[in-house]
């Protein structure tokens, strides 16, 4: 696998001046897996925040082939291609070896595309489908996902007296893709580069459908400091809330496991889309949430046991 410095001396396949917002984590996720993946590599994404601000007509700052699928389809474009190329391949007519990535944020993935992103996977298409997962549709307004965590304020879920924010916890997008028993399902995030990019090349190099969630703070939507992305996205593993981990035939490894769990209030309090959860009328949600994590990371922990066993 490579290492972090000679990933950095590639060729930078996102070129700059694109109109991200400063300190946006899907970004910088967008950068770390097309240094993995290299220049033979289609890459196709939903519409979402990924795909508006790279590819406004008629500009782009893909360097890559890229293809703009409508909100519901990223994963069924990107089959149609796969399947295209794998003929070509049978024909003679193409020698080379060429990886396909679709992408799409937790809108287009938890939501709206989840049908065709199922269907991909249990048709074994040789692709991998990354979900930049910013927790909202941050690209329309900051509405709430089934990705959206229990307790947050979304212009959908808005605070006050009759709501303390949005009242589910969120659907658990990877373990549905571990039903799937496809090849690799693994979750990442920007703030551990190198555990991302590991992971990326693991999944490009294997022969068959693969799936990766990656947690992509949106500075934003989650309301706190630009700067802060890197800390807020590390964070997220050490409280357990967004363990990284990867499911590899079926054997589940947790890539990282914090030395001293931290409590997950330490997380929501530096953002903005939770602070009404610290008034007294609220807090037995973050206790919920508490739960709710420490439930997950032992369910994970034990089921890393088992199939390693």
């Amino acid at each position: 696998m490579p290492g972090i410095k000679s990933l950095a001396a590639r060729e930078e396949l996102m070129a700059g001046g694109h109109r991200a917002c400063a300190g946006c984590l899907p970004m910088t996720a967008m950068r770390q897996i097309l240094l993995t993946a290299g220049k033979d590599t289609v890459c196709g994404c939903a519409t979402g925040c990924v795909e508006v601000v790279t590819t406004i007509y008629p500009y782009t700052a893909w360097r890559t082939p890229f293809i703009h699928s409508a909100f519901e389809n990223s994963a069924a474009t990107m089959s149609g291609i796969e399947a295209a190329y794998r003929s070509l391949r049978r024909q003679g007519r193409v020698d080379k070896e060429i990886k396909f990535i679709a992408m799409g944020g937790d809108g287009a993935t938890y939501d709206i595309g989840l049908q065709s992103l199922s269907g991909a996977m249990e048709r074994g298409h040789n692709m991998l489908y990354i979900c930049y997962d910013n927790e909202a549709y941050m690209n329309t307004g900051i509405q709430r996902s089934s990705g959206t965590p229990r307790g947050t304020a979304t212009s959908t879920t808005p605070v006050g007296k009759v709501s303390p924010g949005k009242k589910d916890f969120a659907k658990p997008l990877t373990e549905i893709m571990m039903a799937h028993r496809i090849p690799y399902v693994a979750q990442a995030t920007p703030g551990y580069p190198k555990d991302l990019s590991d992971k990326v090349e693991k999944a490009l190099a294997i022969d068959g459908p693969a799936f990766m969630n990656i947690l992509a703070p949106c500075t934003r939507g989650w309301r706190y400091p630009m700067e802060e992305s890197m800390d807020i996205a590390r964070m997220a593993v050490d409280t357990c809330f967004w363990p990284i981990f990867e499911v590899e035939n079926g054997v589940i490894r947790v890539t990282r496991k914090p030395k001293e769990k931290l409590p997950v209030s330490e997380w929501l309090k530096r953002q903005g889309r939770f602070a009404h959860l610290f008034k007294e009328q609220n807090t037995h949600i973050i206790d919920e949430i508490q739960a709710d994590v420490d439930r997950n990371w032992e369910w994970l922990l034990k089921r890393e046991e088992l199939t390693q066993s």
